[in-house]
């Protein structure tokens, strides 16, 4: 729930710096000329970006929520807490890998099963590679749903 309550507050902020930006875009735009009127189309396109970039993570969030949930009825969410973990909390990295290898067969044995998908981007995630488990888990919410 911290995760929802972050991710909000964080949104909240985003909107703030957009409403500002596009703010002083259309002021850009209104005191006219070439250069003026170019930068102020320029920074507003950013928060347009901005909006886009926020709504999709959105979306993802959710769908990846709702997979979360259906695994957790079947009893299948990964469990990593039986690993062994460094002063810092972080899972050892020795562990990660060989939790990650076991996960990896999973999906090699299974390449269309959307839950072998999110357990294979949780180890991703345990074994501190972000951008593989983002791919893993995009490949997760295809065949999920």
């Amino acid at each position: 729930m911290r995760a929802l309550w972050t991710a909000i507050a964080l949104t909240a902020a985003l909107v703030v710096y957009f409403v500002l930006l596009a703010d002083r875009a259309v002021l850009l735009i209104q005191a006219g000329g070439v250069v003026g009127v170019g930068l102020g189309v320029a920074v507003l396109a950013l928060p347009l970006i901005g909006v886009w970039y926020v709504v999709v993570q959105w979306q993802n969030g959710i769908k990846i929520n709702r997979l979360a949930k259906r695994l957790e009825a079947e009893g299948g969410l990964p469990d990593t807490s039986g690993l062994p973990r460094r002063p810092s909390g972080r899972v050892d990295r020795d562990a990660a890998d060989e939790w990650f290898a076991r996960q990896r067969v999973e999906v090699e044995q299974s390449p269309e099963d959307w839950r072998a998908w999110f357990r294979l981007a949780h180890a991703y995630d345990v074994a501190g590679d972000r951008g593989r488990a983002r791919e893993a888990m995009r490949k997760a919410i295809e065949l999920g749903g």
